[in-house]
């Protein structure tokens, strides 16, 4: 029977983990939006749609330069912040608050991949949304992708020999 209460707290921890992952990203990526909007004096509206949460913009006050910073910083935004719960990884995973710590690892692996692997290809499928103001950067795409490739691999490998072996310990203790 403890085994089993285990199994279920277990399971609740990671779905509130996987939840509120999901809540801080939007929160981190569109929040970087929504500053960005404001301090160019061009934001719209927030619009809340079927595939997540998108921060509108009147496009026809904003140069491409801007545009593109505005399409930009919600991927450095996510990624700044994913770097930093790795930096504290360590203290993170020391504490005794097992809920917290779910939130924390899922939260670093939906901010170390999710940005990348959308820039690298699943943009293509869902309308462009940031890669098409990166793009006014005139950075040839290729080269954008290869780039978030290559972020999501290294991200990946941090992933594999980091992140997962330190919470997996921290969780069994």
């Amino acid at each position: 029977m403890a085994g089993l209460k285990e199994n279920m707290q277990s399971n609740m921890r990671k779905w509130i983990g996987l939840i509120a992952a999901v809540f801080l990203y939007y929160l981190i990526h569109e929040g970087c939006h929504f500053a960005v909007a404001m301090g160019y004096g061009a934001f719209e509206k927030v619009r809340i749609m079927v595939q997540g949460v998108q921060v509108v913009v009147k496009k026809e006050l904003l140069t491409d330069l801007q545009m593109a910073i505005f399409c930009a910083v919600g991927s450095a935004g996510t990624l700044f912040t994913a770097y930093m719960l790795v930096f504290f990884s360590v203290r993170i995973t020391k504490s005794k608050n097992k809920v917290m710590k779910a939130v924390c690892y899922y939260t670093t692996l939906v901010l170390l991949l999710l940005d990348p692997l959308y820039l690298t290809i699943i943009y293509q499928f869902v309308g462009g949304g940031d890669m098409n103001g990166i793009l006014l950067l005139n950075i040839p795409e290729k080269v954008v992708q290869l780039f978030f490739g290559m972020v999501t691999a290294a991200n990946g490998f941090l992933i594999a020999r980091k992140i997962y072996p330190l919470y997996q310990q921290s969780f069994r203790e």
